[in-house]
C-alpha cells in the first residue's frame, strides 16, 4: 500500500526505502524487486530513489546486505548458555527458522541471478566470514587449534550448512516430509564436532604415514629394510 510521503532524515529515508526492498522479498526474488514498485510503495519519485541509490544494482545490494545483517543479529550466539555445543545448537535453529522464513530470497542470493553478481558475491563472501569466525571464536574451548586446514574445513561446513538447508527448503513436500526441522537441526549441527573429530583423525594418520616415509628414506624405516 503506497504510503504518503513525509519528510525524514536522509539516512531513515534511506533505511525506510531498504525496509520496503526486503519486505518485497519475501515472497519474490531480488532480481524481480523494481525500483517503480519501491517508489510507489514508499510514496516517492523514482528521481528522489535514485538520490539514494546509484543504481538498481546497487539498491538490490543493499537489501542484501541489509538481510544479511539481519540473519547475523538473529544467529548471534547466545553465550550465557556456556555450553559450546547449545550454543551452536540455538544459533543453527535460529538459522533454519530464519532462512525459512525468508527463503524466497534467500535462495536467490545463493542460487539466483543475482549470485553471480561480484557486488553480491561480496555481501554473501563477508557473511559468511563472520559465521566461521563465530565458529572458530569457540575453536580453544574444544581443544582445538586454528590451522589453515581448520579454518579451510570450517568454510567447509557453513557451505554444508548453507546447500543442505535450501535442498530441504525447496524439496517436494513428500521429500521435505521425510526430513523434520528437527532433523536437519540435528543434522547440520552434528556435522561440525563430527567434522573436527574427522579431521584431527586424519591429520593424525597423515603425520603417522608421512614418519614413516621419513623413516624410510633415511634407512631406518621397514620398507627401506626390505629393499637392501
Amino acid at each position: 500500500v503506497p504510503h504518503k510521503r513525509t519528510r525524514m532524515s536522509p539516512e531513515a529515508r534511506r533505511d525506510q526505502l531498504i525496509d520496503y526492498g526486503l519486505a518485497m522479498v519475501r515472497d519474490r526474488p531480488l532480481e524481480e524487486i523494481t525500483i517503480d514498485a519501491i517508489a510507489d510503495a514508499a510514496g516517492v519519485s523514482r528521481a528522489l530513489l535514485f538520490h539514494y541509490f546509484a543504481s538498481k544494482q546497487e539498491f538490490h545490494v543493499a537489501i542484501a546486505q541489509a538481510q544479511a545483517d539481519r540473519m547475523l543479529a538473529r544467529t548471534e550466539p547466545d553465550e550465557s548458555l556456556g555450553d559450546p555445543i547449545a550454543i551452536l545448537t540455538a544459533s543453527m535453529a535460529a538459522f533454519v527458522d530464519y532462512v525459512s522464513e525468508n527463503r524466497t530470497a534467500y535462495t536467490a542470493l545463493i542460487r539466483g541471478a543475482s549470485s553471480s553478481d561480484a557486488a553480491m558475491r561480496e555481501v554473501v563472501d563477508r557473511t559468511r566470514e563472520v559465521m566461521v569466525g563465530r565458529v572458530l571464536d569457540h575453536a580453544p574451548v574444544f581443544g582445538v587449534e586454528v590451522t589453515p586446514v581448520v579454518v579451510m574445513s570450517v568454510h567447509g561446513w557453513i557451505a554444508f550448512v548453507e546447500e543442505t538447508t535450501i535442498r530441504w527448503l525447496t524439496a517436494e513436500p513428500i521429500d521435505a516430509e521425510a526430513l523434520t526441522r528437527d532433523e536437519l537441526l540435528a543434522l547440520i549441527t552434528a556435522a561440525l564436532p563430527a567434522l573436527a573429530a574427522r579431521l584431527y583423525a586424519g591429520v593424525a594418520i597423515l603425520s603417522a604415514a608421512v614418519a614413516g616415509l621419513v623413516a624410510d628414506a633415511t634407512g631406518s624405516g621397514p620398507v627401506f629394510g626390505t629393499l637392501v
